[in-house]
């Protein structure tokens, strides 16, 4: 809108400059340097002599040039004073709106970055239904992100003010993916000293950087640069099984699903082994893994020793199945 007000104020200058000129070559038979010269001081107003005297027909067209000139002057301030109030009362309005918008949201994930990493992890998130807020201080980002129609701020993510005002207190958890360690690290102490409960995601580059994310409070430490490696030999060595894990894993599309799943309290797993649920037989679903309580994730499965209320089990089968063993297991889902 203001560009298109700037090019309309330019194009007014560029006609009245052009009729100044012409009518002194016509009415005063002037040259075009001596026409240009008096259309110049007339337009402006400075008040300089004229070139030449003028003639009667000059004259009235000079009190013309001037009064379309001071007339063209306050249009154009007003234009802009116009256009630069409106953006900023709109950009105004527009912060407060979004910053509404985050305050009702809960359970959300925080994403510190929307580069090429935080692009692809939104998308991720914006596919499985999940409500994202992206924070990050560059304007084209922000941009990218209102395009993408998701929550944004824009700000400096290490700032405390900032994730709060993302609503940090109330998130499900938080991915950072900045260009630097220093800066996922400094995000990751922020971050958990303001919700000591959730998870926290950050990548790293290197392996001094991924021990401190982890001592300063990260849940997971992801180097890209390491994944993207190992599954590049591996789709060399076992392209079969690549295959089946993109299947799995990027299976939004297909009528396939891989989740893990909480045991909750009086739920109809609790105290009962797999044996006894004959879950297969009743879902199609199959248990690929377990994480006890309290312990970690085991692929060595027993079928005689009892889940219990806390235990995580990771499943793979149809949407429709897994979405019977989440009933199952008391209704609660969290993001794999």
């Amino acid at each position: 809108m203001l560009t298109k007000k700037l090019l309309i104020v330019f194009l007014l200058v560029v006609v009245l400059s052009a009729t100044g000129i012409v009518g002194y070559m016509e009415i005063e038979k002037w040259p075009v340097l001596d026409s240009l010269y008096m259309t110049a001081i007339s337009l402006t107003t400075v008040g300089f002599k004229e070139v030449h005297p003028l003639s009667s027909h000059g004259k009235v067209f000079t009190i013309v040039l001037i009064t379309l000139g001071v007339g063209l002057f306050f249009y154009a301030v007003g234009t802009l004073a116009e256009a630069l109030i409106e953006g900023h009362i709109r950009g105004l309005i527009g912060r407060k709106r979004m910053e509404k918008k985050i305050s009702r949201l809960s359970g959300h994930y925080i994403v510190c970055g929307y580069g090429r990493l935080g692009r692809v992890i939104c998308n991720e998130l914006k596919m499985r239904s999940f409500p994202v807020v992206i924070i990050d201080n560059k304007e084209s980002a922000i941009k990218a992100a209102a395009k993408s129609g998701l929550c944004y701020l824009r700000g400096d993510a290490t700032l405390d003010e900032v994730l709060l005002k993302a609503g940090i207190k109330r998130a499900g958890g938080l991915i950072t993916v900045l260009g630097t360690d220093a800066a996922n690290v400094y995000i990751t102490i922020s971050a958990r000293s303001l919700n000591p409960r959730f998870v926290i995601v950050a990548r790293a580059e290197d392996d001094n950087a991924e021990k401190k994310l982890f001592r300063v409070g990260a849940t997971k430490v992801i180097s890209p640069y390491k994944i993207g490696a190992t599954r590049m030999a591996l789709a060399v060595l076992k392209p079969t099984l690549t295959d089946f894990l993109d299947l799995a894993s990027h299976s939004v599309g297909f009528d396939l699903d891989i989740e893990q799943i909480e045991i909750m309290p009086g739920s109809e797993f609790a105290g009962k082994a797999l044996k006894e649920i004959s879950l297969r037989e009743k879902t199609g679903v199959t248990v690929v893994a377990i994480k006890k309580r309290g312990g970690r994730l085991s692929l060595q499965l027993s079928p005689d020793k009892p889940l219990e209320p806390g235990d995580t089990i990771i499943v793979l089968g149809t949407k429709g199945g897994v979405q019977q063993v989440v009933e199952m297991a008391g209704h609660r889902v969290e993001l794999a």
